[in-house]
């Protein structure tokens, strides 16, 4: 019994290992710092048509600062709070605006409002491509979340002829 049970966990190890080897690497794909900033810069031109002074930021797939860009009459929160908004939408995988109505909603818990570093205000928002997320990009400083968000969504669709499909 003992010999048994012996070569069956031996037999479960050599499996687990020659998976484990496979596995061991992974490969993903983020925005090239040229398109981070272009995608900032776009979403920050439509902001300004539209009459708004905002704070753009981009976050890479795993939250990772890569471009925050101020207007100049921009409020001094506004640089940390694009860049929270945009680390929430990678984070939680889910724009930040859907986030607060999934929560005012009774659909998550309230208390996913403490996690640190999280901002659960519209105008964070995922930019995929080839069906995975490749960045956040954050928006602050426009009258309210919808506003910051429609300015991040034309962003992203400036540079979505870069971005494969």
């Amino acid at each position: 019994m003992v010999t048994v049970v012996a070569i069956a966990m031996i037999t479960v190890s050599l499996n687990t290992s020659i998976r484990a080897d496979e596995d061991s690497l992974v490969t993903f794909k983020v925005l090239k710092p040229e398109i981070a900033l272009e995608l900032a810069q776009a979403t920050m031109v439509d902001c300004r048509k539209k009459g708004y002074q905002v704070a753009v930021s981009v976050v890479d797939r795993f939250g990772i600062l890569q471009v925050t860009l101020r207007d100049r009459f921009a409020g001094t929160h506004t640089p940390e709070t694009a860049r929270r908004k945009a680390w929430t939408a990678v984070s939680f995988r889910t724009d930040s605006g859907e986030i607060s109505r999934l929560i005012k909603d009774g659909e998550l818990s309230p208390g996913i409002r403490h996690v640190p570093g999280a901002l659960m205000l519209g105008g964070g928002v995922r930019v995929e491509a080839a069906g995975t997320m490749v960045a956040g990009v954050g928006v602050s400083g426009a009258p309210g979340g919808p506003a910051d968000e429609a300015c991040a969504r034309a962003g992203i669709e400036a540079i979505a002829d870069k971005l494969p499909f």
